[in-house]
């Protein structure tokens, strides 16, 4: 909700216009993030004015402190949801930071490269606060994910596939 917008967003105010549209998932429950991205795209439409977003909500697949077992309902539910959006959007690239909000989406784009329909590449970049240790969004897209970047010297060393760049956020 705050950190994770915060970060996503000093990423994408890196990217070219030529990243456009972005389209923007939020769980229906994130009140503050909203706000951030438009206040962020304002600020990126006067620099890039051909520079277009749009918003979409899917039902939030883990609650903070929701038990595990109901967890894994609520993310099939998620899941469900996202497979149309997901394929109403059709993304050439997802980029993402580790809100639960983000495993729906990406395993929707997954499952949609598997079917043939449509192949995403899927970037997930490790939130800056997890040094030792993986976030739960990142145990589960290391496996899905083409490029996972971690923010730690000692989580590339943990897992091998990641990509470590130093702090880009």
């Amino acid at each position: 909700t705050g950190g994770h917008t915060t970060e996503i967003l000093r990423l994408l105010s890196c990217l070219s216009e030529s990243y456009s549209p972005r389209h923007y998932v939020l769980a229906d429950s994130d009140k503050m993030s909203e706000a951030k991205i438009r206040s962020f795209e304002q600020k990126r439409a006067e620099t890039f004015s051909e520079s277009q977003f749009s918003l979409d909500r899917i039902p939030r697949s883990r609650e903070v402190r929701q038990s595990w077992i109901s967890s894994v309902v609520t993310t099939l539910y998620s899941i469900l949801y996202s497979i149309p959006l997901t394929y109403k959007r059709k993304p050439d690239l997802i980029l993402c930071n580790g809100p639960g909000t983000c495993v729906p989406v990406c395993l929707s784009a997954f499952l949609l490269g598997l079917l043939r329909i449509k192949r995403t590449i899927i970037v997930y970049v490790e939130s800056i606060c997890r040094v030792e240790t993986l976030s739960l969004s990142g145990k589960i897209l290391y496996y899905f994910s083409d490029y996972f970047i971690v923010q730690w010297p000692d989580l590339k060393k943990k897992y091998p596939k990641s990509v470590y760049l130093g702090r880009i956020v």
